[in-house]
């Protein structure tokens, strides 16, 4: 009796297939996220009949602040692309500065339950009178950035930035590294009326 030459064929396939696989742990790959476009950057003056003016981007809308009480000046500068919205409250100093900044304070150190770190970095632009803190906190946090502004006297400005998701730092740090550059230009561009 002779075995048939595809029997041969098929004991090599197998013998060949047992001796490529390996019993190697398996290891998982990490969690990928969406990869955003981000636009150009690219800014205009806000300048709408309020007691400040700033730069902010093209790629953002603002609208009046619903919530404001009223308040003409408190706006929404909405980034659709991004989900996120950077709220902004003025108030008029009348011998309560230092009320205002400790409310500033209070509101941005609420989050120091889930943030990692705080940092502050303070602003003081002597030419336009703007003086005032930027708050960066780290880690999943509601707010990751919180800013007030001041002349000292007379003006208030404060401004908060969230997304509208569930705070996750490591796929919101591409598009909070990129805001928070805005952030920084409507700080460094805010002037009093």
């Amino acid at each position: 009796m002779t075995i048939p030459r595809s029997f041969y064929v098929i004991v090599v396939c197998c013998l060949m297939l047992l001796a490529s696989c390996k019993k190697d742990n398996p290891t998982p790959k990490p969690r990928g996220y969406f990869r955003i476009a981000l636009p150009e950057k690219d800014y205009t003056t806000f300048s709408d009949g309020c007691p400040y003016t700033f730069e902010y981007p093209k790629y953002s809308k603002i609208y009046r602040d619903p919530y404001g009480d009223g308040r003409k000046c408190w706006l929404n500068i909405n980034f659709p692309d991004f989900n996120g919205n950077i709220h902004i409250s003025y108030k008029k100093v009348n011998n309560n500065l230092a009320e205002y900044i400790e409310d500033s304070r209070e509101l941005a150190y609420k989050h120091s339950v889930k943030a990692e770190a705080i940092a502050e970095k303070k602003y003081v632009n002597q030419g336009n009178h703007v003086y005032g803190i930027l708050y960066d906190l780290k880690g999943n946090v509601a707010s990751p950035l919180q800013f007030f502004m001041t002349d000292s006297t007379d003006h208030f400005l404060r401004g908060s930035l969230y997304f509208r998701t569930e705070p996750n730092k490591d796929s919101l740090a591409p598009v909070l590294d990129f805001v928070r550059e805005d952030v920084k230009h409507l700080i460094n561009t805010l002037e009093w009326e």
